[in-house]
């Protein structure tokens, strides 16, 4: 890494690099192996959200690896599968299987799809499966291995040694009867194997055990908080894992604010350092609500990289991490454009223009460089207008709109025109109302027609646009937007579309006269 790019890299406000500065300050000299946490709950499927969170963490990593390549690291992928299931997941088959098995540990709860040991193995495979799709470099932990094999025990003594002070933490943040029971330290039953909320009627820290009230069975049970026995609450697992593992860097979603401060504050009482980290804004779904893995809402991983580029799916986790933003599936032809936009500006820019490029944090500062003369967007209204259901088609129609292209283009452009396919045909084909032009919009389109009849087919798209500019301010629209809109709705059925001297480059000029014939012809006047 050259000292030029470090130096730009250090005054880049891009928010990678902003919370890589972070870390280097917390660190100082004393630290030469960095340690990144990202967690999931195993209690439901992994959605796009986890998704987003090891990816924006990848990102951080490469920025700190930029800033400072001397310095190692790694993402550990933390799975809490040793929480007991309080509550049944919407989406998940056999649900009596879990209703049976509710208050065990996900790790020994068996897996309702019946394709692995447990269900926490199931959702443990997906999170890898995806992860791995996407070529991430990370470390798995299972948190019912970690206890089990005893990885936690010294930290675990240090919860128990430091009982009331993190009981002084915690229950001001109760409600009164909740005060009445909380403990950091959650028994597992033996007989049942549950893991119990209940009382802790006393600490023997010489023996590093707890005395709790069997409320079930109306007995108390002495049992030590050492190697998977007890597990802690997730507020205090949440610390004991930074301080157990060494973590320097972990971001959380803004609705879990209130629980990284008290975490901190845990790590704090126990004379360790939490670590840094931002809180990013949540995704929502089409109706506004969080997405959430026991709902199923939203869109999953394999629900975008159906209609568009992982690429794409990558820019929108790194675009404004702190704002709320809706994750529906009319967001993707946007992002896919917006990656290419992106894209062909990097070739032009200054190194230190490039590191605020969102496809520097994407690609790892490395990215793949080629024209698209096309946009995600144009295909889409081609595929709408030729109803193609085949990419031969639809190449039918580029190969003369894009010219010679490379090959690493063409191989990206055919993608693009697969993920169209199956955007059009799931999400515009079922909404599409097309407007019956009225007898002065009729006119419209015979003059739209004359004009374009008149063109030579190598004709500049840009000039064709003047034509249907110059049509709508002939027909004295005071908003040459209401003009398009109306274009749009009689041609292809909707409210938006492209630009029309680009679309009929692209269609070509007599099938876009058939088009608006055929337009015409539904005219009853």
């Amino acid at each position: 890494m050259n000292k030029s790019l470090i130096a730009d890299a250090l005054e880049s406000k891009s928010w990678p690099f902003e919370e890589a500065k972070k870390i280097l300050k917390r660190i100082g000299d004393n630290k030469k192996n960095i340690i990144f946490e990202t967690g999931y709950g195993p209690s439901g499927l992994p959605h796009i959200g986890t998704f987003g969170e090891v990816a924006r963490t990848s990102m951080v990593r490469f920025a700190l690896n930029v800033l400072n390549p001397d310095l190692k690291s790694k993402i550990i992928c933390f799975s809490d599968d040793m929480d007991g299931l309080r509550k049944v997941p919407d989406n998940i088959p056999n649900k009596e299987i879990l209703e049976n098995n509710l208050e065990k540990p996900l790790s020994s709860i068996p897996d309702p799809y019946g394709e692995f040991k447990s269900y926490a193995d199931y959702n443990n495979n997906l999170l890898r499966n995806f992860l791995d799709r996407f070529n991430f470099d990370y470390e798995f932990m299972s948190a019912s291995e970690q206890y089990l094999s005893g990885r936690f025990d010294e930290t675990l003594i240090d919860i128990l040694n430091n009982y009331d002070s993190i009981q002084n933490i915690i229950l001001p943040t109760l409600g009164e009867e909740r005060k009445k029971t909380y403990s950091p330290f959650l028994p597992i039953c033996k007989e049942t194997g549950k893991v119990l909320m209940t009382s802790v009627i006393e600490i023997d820290k010489k023996n590093n055990s707890i005395l709790y009230l069997d409320e079930v069975r109306n007995k108390e049970v002495e049992t030590s908080v050492l190697s998977g026995n007890c597990k802690l609450q997730w507020k205090v697992d949440w610390a004991m894992r930074w301080m157990a593992l060494g973590v320097d860097y972990e971001m959380a979603g803004k609705d879990l604010i209130d629980s990284v401060n008290l975490s901190g504050r845990i790590c704090k009482a126990l004379d360790k350092k939490p670590p840094e980290g931002f809180n990013y804004e949540l995704f929502l779904d089409e109706k506004g609500e969080k997405i959430s893995k026991s709902k199923g809402n939203g869109i999953t991983i394999d629900e975008w990289l159906r209609y568009a580029s992982p690429e794409s799916l990558s820019l929108y986790m790194f675009q404004k991490p702190k704002r709320a933003k809706k994750l529906s599936f009319d967001v993707i032809p946007k992002a896919v454009d917006e990656y290419q936009t992106f894209l062909t500006k990097y070739n032009d820019q200054t190194d230190t223009e490039r590191l605020n490029n969102p496809v520097f944090h994407i690609h790892n500062g490395d990215p793949l460089i080629f024209d698209t003369p096309i946009t995600f967007s144009l295909i889409l209204n081609l595929v709408n207008a030729s109803q193609a259901d085949n990419k031969e088609t639809l190449w039918g129609f580029i190969k003369g709109y894009i010219g010679d292209v490379s090959e690493d283009t063409r191989i990206y452009i055919d993608r693009l025109l697969g993920y169209a396919i199956f955007y059009f045909n799931d999400f515009i084909l079922p909404t599409k109302k097309y407007k019956t032009p009225d007898d002065k919009e009729c006119e419209l389109l015979e003059e739209l027609l004359n004009r374009l009849r008149a063109l030579e087919n190598d004709v500049e798209a840009e000039t064709i646009q003047t034509i249907f500019y110059d049509i709508g301010k002939e027909a004295n629209y005071e908003n040459l937007r209401e003009w398009f809109l109306v274009l749009y709705q009689i041609l292809l059925g909707q409210d938006q579309g492209p630009r029309l001297g680009s679309f009929t480059k692209l269609y070509g000029i007599d099938k876009t006269c058939s088009l608006i014939e055929n337009a015409k012809s539904k005219n009853l006047g």
